[in-house]
C-alpha cells in the first residue's frame, strides 16, 4: 500500500485535536489525542516535544485568532482597548482552555512576538519601564476572567423567592441580557482611565 496523500498525522492536527478534546471535557491527554486520530501515542512524540509542546500549540492556534493589527491602532489606549477586545473574543470561543495556558509558561515564539508589540506600544507611550508589565498583566486578568464570565449561565444567582433577598432580585432583573459584555464594558473602562493616569505620571 502507499503512503496516504492526506497524512494522518502532522502538529496542525494534534493541535486541533487537542483543542477539540478540551472544548468538550475540560483537558486532555496524549493518549487521548493518539486514540481519536487513529495512531499509536508514540507516534505523537515525534511531532511535538510531549504534552507542554501539545499546550504550546493549542496557545498558538487561540492566539493565532487575536488581530495583532489592533495594536498598531493610534493613540495607545484605543490600540489597547481593541486589542482587549479581540482577546476576550478569541479567549471565550475557548473558556476550558483557560486555565491550561494561565497555569503554564508562555514559550511560543508567535506569542511572544505578540507581547514584544503589546510592550512596545505601552513604551512608546511613555509609560515606564516598570509599569509596562503590571499593565499587561492587569489587562489580561480583566480579558480572560471575562472571557470565562461569557462561558457562564446568564442567570447565575439562584433565587428561591424575591422576599430573602429583594435588593438583589430588583438588582438582577434590572441588569437584563447582556450581563457580561456591560460588566466587561465598564470594568475595561476603569482599568484604561487608570492606565491613563499612570501614563501621565
Amino acid at each position: 500500500m502507499g503512503r496516504p496523500r492526506t497524512p494522518l498525522l502532522d502538529r496542525e492536527r494534534i493541535a486541533t485535536t487537542a483543542l477539540e478534546l478540551i472544548d468538550e471535557r475540560g483537558e486532555f491527554s496524549v493518549p487521548q489525542i493518539a486514540k481519536r486520530l487513529g495512531v499509536q501515542t508514540g507516534s505523537v512524540y515525534h511531532h511535538v516535544d510531549g504534552r507542554d509542546g501539545i499546550v504550546e500549540l493549542l496557545r498558538e492556534r487561540v492566539a493565532s485568532a487575536i488581530d495583532t493589527g489592533t495594536l498598531s491602532l493610534a493613540p495607545w489606549d484605543t490600540a489597547l482597548a481593541a486589542w482587549a477586545r479581540s482577546y476576550r473574543a478569541a479567549f471565550a470561543a475557548h473558556p476550558k482552555v483557560i486555565p491550561l495556558l494561565t497555569t503554564s509558561p508562555v514559550r511560543a515564539p508567535r506569542v511572544l512576538e505578540q507581547y514584544e508589540r503589546a510592550v512596545t506600544l505601552l513604551l512608546d507611550a511613555g509609560f515606564a519601564l516598570p509599569d509596562v508589565m503590571p499593565v499587561i498583566i492587569a489587562l489580561e486578568n480583566l480579558v480572560l476572567g471575562s472571557a470565562l464570565d461569557l462561558a457562564a449561565p446568564e442567570a447565575m444567582w439562584e433565587l428561591p423567592d424575591d422576599t430573602t433577598t429583594p435588593r438583589l432580585a430588583a438588582a438582577l432583573d434590572a441588569v437584563g441580557a447582556g450581563r457580561a459584555d456591560r460588566a466587561f464594558d465598564l470594568a475595561l473602562e476603569g482599568f484604561l482611565a487608570h492606565a491613563r493616569a499612570l501614563q501621565a505620571a
